[in-house]
């Protein structure tokens, strides 16, 4: 039977590395029966962390569509990794879902990619759980937690449940709507109903008294009634409610342990309850022939969907992940790819269980599912019926912030290495892969080494392509600081026709990023016109590789003023000749010097950081252009050569305990001081110099 879109819910769940939210969507699956056995991360057998490197690292590298039942409602859940180098997976999973179970540490609070968590759940208004895991480790604090989510993300959340003990004491959790406990029994394994314990009534009616205040705030009745003294029935608040979290004026804030499972049954009451279904939700924002439309979410709408990700898997092909988010859809119809303008073919949609699927014929609003081997569509296209001009925002991805260099070990492995990467970069897009033209270098850039690494491990072992890394060569340029004037002479008598071209050509300097400009300055017909043209390509072809280091020169500008010529021995490739020898000479003169790319970095940390950024960029020949605050955080703008920066993602991660983030992309390029530049020209030729021998 087809699921409603009423009794469905979506979530992902999200969280700094390590909060434990893997083991709390195990715990999920475990108790909904979903899964017969509670996988654990350090046995690499959870549902979720399938693929071998997650397994081997005890990490979640790519966002999981896992599902179960529960209360006779269907949820979606999007297992959705934790650490920075993984942000991607993040953004798209919280593009798609609707709903988040936010896994905050009890031991450790909020952390730095909790802060970008809850960045993206509010720019796509997402109505939140917070779920403070850990409760039974010690030093764990409720409260503390608590209060730290209020004050550094928002006002608006409020305890609904409040734990049983603490530490290895913790037992089971409160429900304060309800004036009911919940405590977990050892010997059983299960949760006995109860009243709530005598030492925690007083706490318990005083947070809900906050609670009910923010619910009866959303309704102009309850409200009336409530400022005359009436005591709201529970059962005409929770409508209320709903409506407060669908709507992110409230975000619930509860305790529990996922390994211990003590809460995680009151969890999935909250998810089924209190989150919204798909017709809740807000409208999803698209276009259409230019114009700015919202899309409801209605079963009975024409068909459209999101692709957010693709796994490329080389022994069971390609799996388009998407969102339905209006109509319904059955696998014996063609589905068309709005961005690319083609129909695609369906052979089945799959509800997925971490690595598995099962096969069902109709998918339908709010549902998320996979489909496997459509060709053309990639993550960010809006999928729909033949014809439809509905398109959905594509999913913005974070630029990357680490590179490597990867050359081929064998003739064979350079061979694969295009179709291999091709694949890759169709999984994730935080990813990038280009030849630099300036270096020569295949440059595979991603949001950390991490992240390399781990895009590394997967071309071998998938596509059996051995590389090695090394850091990138920085694509410097050469340019002049002053004027100069030189004379170009090639004059050679070979027995019959000779070569002869002479040219005087002045170089100046230019604004930084102008490139290049030719002059023709001739008069009198000092130059014959027909021999111009090789002046400039003998410049161009000089340009190339400049008169310090061999790299390429740039921002100049070449007036060719004078210049003799031969009625006989002239020709195109004799000027090209002596326009050569006028770029050695004048360029040597003109006072040459290195540039090297500048990048604007952005670098998020807490205060407790600040000081080491900043004086670590001192060390880097960073400018500090200023620091911004952002909450409880601090954001260190600053300008730092490229070649400072390759390896910054791992030593920042270092310096802030993996606490600190950061984006960086080119500014301009600038002139490289002398003493470095010293250092890079002999380098250089050195490197040179091996090459010729």
């Amino acid at each position: 039977m087809a699921l409603r879109t009423e009794d469905i819910r979506s979530i992902a769940v999200v969280a700094h590395g390590g909060a434990g939210k893997t083991s709390l969507t195990e715990a999920m699956l475990f108790d909904a029966g979903a899964v017969t056995r509670l996988g654990t991360i350090e046995a690499g057998n959870t549902t979720s962390d399938f693929s071998s490197e997650e397994q081997k690292r005890t990490i979640s590298i790519s966002t999981s569509l896992l599902n179960f039942d529960h209360r006779g409602k269907k949820v979606f859940v999007l297992d959705v990794p934790g650490y920075a180098d993984f942000i991607g997976e993040m953004r798209s999973a919280l593009r798609v879902a609707g709903s988040a179970v936010m896994v905050v540490s009890a031991t450790d609070g909020v952390e730095v990619q909790t802060d970008k968590a809850w960045e993206f759940a509010k720019e796509f208004e997402t109505s939140t759980i917070f779920f403070i895991n850990k409760m039974d480790r010690e030093n764990a604090d409720y409260n503390g937690v608590f209060e730290q989510i209020r004050a550094d993300l928002t006002k608006n959340a409020y305890r609904l449940l409040l734990p049983v003990g603490k530490e290895a004491g913790f037992k089971g959790v409160v429900d304060i709507l309800k004036d009911r406990a919940y405590i977990y029994d050892d010997a059983s394994g299960k949760f006995k109903e109860g009243d709530i314990p005598a030492d925690m009534v007083t706490d318990a009616h005083r947070a809900r008294g906050y609670l009910v205040e923010a619910i009866v705030e959303d309704s102009d009745e309850l409200m009336l009634r409530y400022l005359d003294g009436e005591d709201i029935p529970v059962d005409e608040l929770i409508p209320v409610l709903r409506q407060c979290i669908a709507k992110c004026k409230i975000f619930p804030v509860m305790p529990g342990s996922a390994t211990a499972n003590i809460g995680v049954p009151q969890l999935m009451d909250l998810i089924v309850n209190y989150l919204p279904d798909p017709t809740a939700m807000r409208e999803r924002p698209a276009v259409k022939e230019d114009r700015e439309i919202f899309i409801k979410a209605d079963p009975q709408a024409p068909f459209s969907a999101l692709c957010f990700k693709v796994m490329v898997d080389p022994y069971v092909g390609k799996l388009s992940f998407i969102r339905v988010n209006s109509g319904t859809l059955t696998s014996d119809q063609t589905i068309y790819n709005v961005n690319r303008q083609e129909e695609e073919r369906i052979s089945s949609f799959k509800i997925m269980q971490g690595k598995d699927g099962v096969d069902v014929k109709e998918i339908t609003t709010g549902m998320i599912v996979a489909i496997p081997k459509l060709t053309s569509t990639r993550v960010g296209d809006t999928l729909g019926k033949a014809g439809s001009k509905v398109l959905y925002p594509t999913i913005k991805f974070p630029t990357p912030v680490y590179s490597v260099a990867v050359d081929a070990q064998s003739r064979g492995d350079e061979d694969k290495l295009g179709n291999a990467v091709h694949r890759m970069l169709e999984e994730d897009l935080t990813l990038r892969f280009e030849k630099n033209p300036e270096t020569n270098d295949n440059v595979l850039s991603g949001m950390g080494n991490l992240h390399l690494d781990i895009a590394l491990a997967k071309i071998k072992e998938r596509y059996g392509v051995n590389l090695n890394t090394r850091t990138p060569n920085v694509p410097y340029r050469e340019t002049i600081r002053k004027s100069a004037k030189a004379q170009g002479k090639h004059k050679k008598q070979t027995g019959g026709h000779g070569q002869y071209g002479d040219v005087y050509i002045e170089f100046s300097p230019l604004e930084r990023g102008a490139g290049f400009e030719f002059e023709d300055k001739i008069v009198g017909g000092a130059i014959p016109k027909q021999y111009i043209p090789a002046v400039e390509k003998g410049l161009r072809e000089c340009m190339v590789k400049g008169v310090l280091a061999a790299y390429p020169t740039v921002d100049f500008k070449a007036s060719l003023y004078f210049g003799s010529y031969h009625d006989v021995d002239s020709s195109e490739m004799a000027f090209k000749t002596a326009a050569h020898l006028a770029f050695k000479k004048g360029m040597t003169e003109a006072s040459p010097v290195l540039l090297e790319p500048i990048m604007n970095v952005e670098v998020m940390v807490a205060d407790t950081y600040l000081g080491d950024v900043m004086g670590d960029f001192n060390t880097r020949r960073g400018r500090i252009m200023g620091v911004d605050s952002l909450g409880r955080l601090q954001v260190v703008k600053a300008q730092v050569p490229q070649s400072e920066m390759f390896q910054y993602a791992i030593q920042l991660r270092s310096m802030t305990s993996g606490r600190g983030t950061f984006t960086m992309e080119f500014s301009h390029y600038d002139t490289v001081p002398e003493e470095v530049s010293k250092k890079i020209i002999a380098a250089r030729q050195g490197l040179l110099a091996e090459e010729e021998e």
